[in-house]
């Protein structure tokens, strides 16, 4: 009877681990942005600075302390194993352009080995995907 209070004990311990990020807002910050094309490959590559802020509802991306887009979240779904180092969280989203267009997009934030990255697809532009590394990643209240 101990060892089934013990395992159950340790299943609920990870279970609330891994959700530890999900549903809470997050800031993300990154130094590097990678251009890929409809393969995957690098098309090109630029130092900027970007700040992404994802809320239970909505998100604003920020680059080079200018250039501001802001979104609404659609749906998106959280797995993490170990939070901020292994797992996936997927992100629907309505984003505004500088146009006054509304574009859907698809963030994905994918954890392997320790190393966070996130890969920005706007609907119909399959040929410029954006991937960013994370250089840091927080929570906030």
């Amino acid at each position: 009877m101990k060892t089934i209070i013990l395992i159950l004990s340790l299943l609920v311990a990870g279970s609330v681990t891994g959700f530890a990020q999900c549903g809470k807002k997050l800031v993300l910050t990154t130094s590097k942005t990678d251009h890929l094309d409809a393969k995957g490959n690098v098309t090109r590559t630029a130092d900027e600075k970007a700040v992404v802020e994802i809320g239970k509802t909505d998100l604003t991306i920020t680059v080079n302390d200018q250039n501001k887009m802001t979104g609404t979240i659609k749906s998106d779904s959280c797995d993490w194993k170990i939070p901020f180092k292994e797992g996936k969280t997927i992100i629907k989203a309505v984003i505004g352009t500088d146009q006054g267009e509304d574009k859907n997009v698809t963030i994905t934030i994918e954890g392997q080995g320790g190393k966070v990255t996130l890969l920005f697809e706007i609907e119909g532009m399959q040929d410029d995907r954006i991937r960013v590394a994370i250089d840091k990643f927080e929570e906030v209240s």
